[in-house]
């Protein structure tokens, strides 16, 4: 199975999501100064949205600036995108905007912290996706 990484703003939001999934995941920081993680395995990104009214800005820039190192952006193989519904068009846009530009699918989106029915679904549709990549790799 391969591995998550994840971007939580000082809210904490996608923070308690991934927590509550209890499954391994590295952090990308809020603070440009501190490490990226280096992920070694084929990954699935959780990211939240930071749209203005317009959808700009939508990706974190420090999300952007963990996937501009090829390395790292080579082993993305998906993304699941949280957001707030209260913005309509823009909801969860971060995660439209990572798999058109780096060429992923859009695995799952969920409002800000999620509810159970969003950890139940993510949970087994990682074991699914992960289960069926495996099988296309041989």
């Amino acid at each position: 199975m391969g591995g998550l990484v994840y971007f939580s703003s000082a809210s904490g939001n996608t923070a308690r999501f991934v927590t509550r999934l209890g499954l391994p995941a590295g952090r990308i920081p809020i603070s440009p100064k501190d490490a990226m993680p280096a992920p070694d395995l084929p990954f699935v990104l959780i990211c939240p949205t930071y749209a203005d009214g317009e959808g700009r800005g939508a990706v974190p820039k420090q999300v952007i600036h963990f996937l501009n190192d090829a390395g790292r952006r080579s082993l993305l193989r998906g993304v699941i995108a949280a957001g707030n519904r209260n913005f309509g068009a823009t909801f969860a846009l971060a995660g439209r905007v990572i798999a058109d530009k780096c060429k992923v699918p859009v695995l799952y989106r969920f409002e800000l912290a999620g509810n159970d029915e969003d950890i139940a679904r993510v949970d087994a549709g990682l074991n699914k996706f992960w289960g069926t990549e495996c099988l296309t790799m041989a």
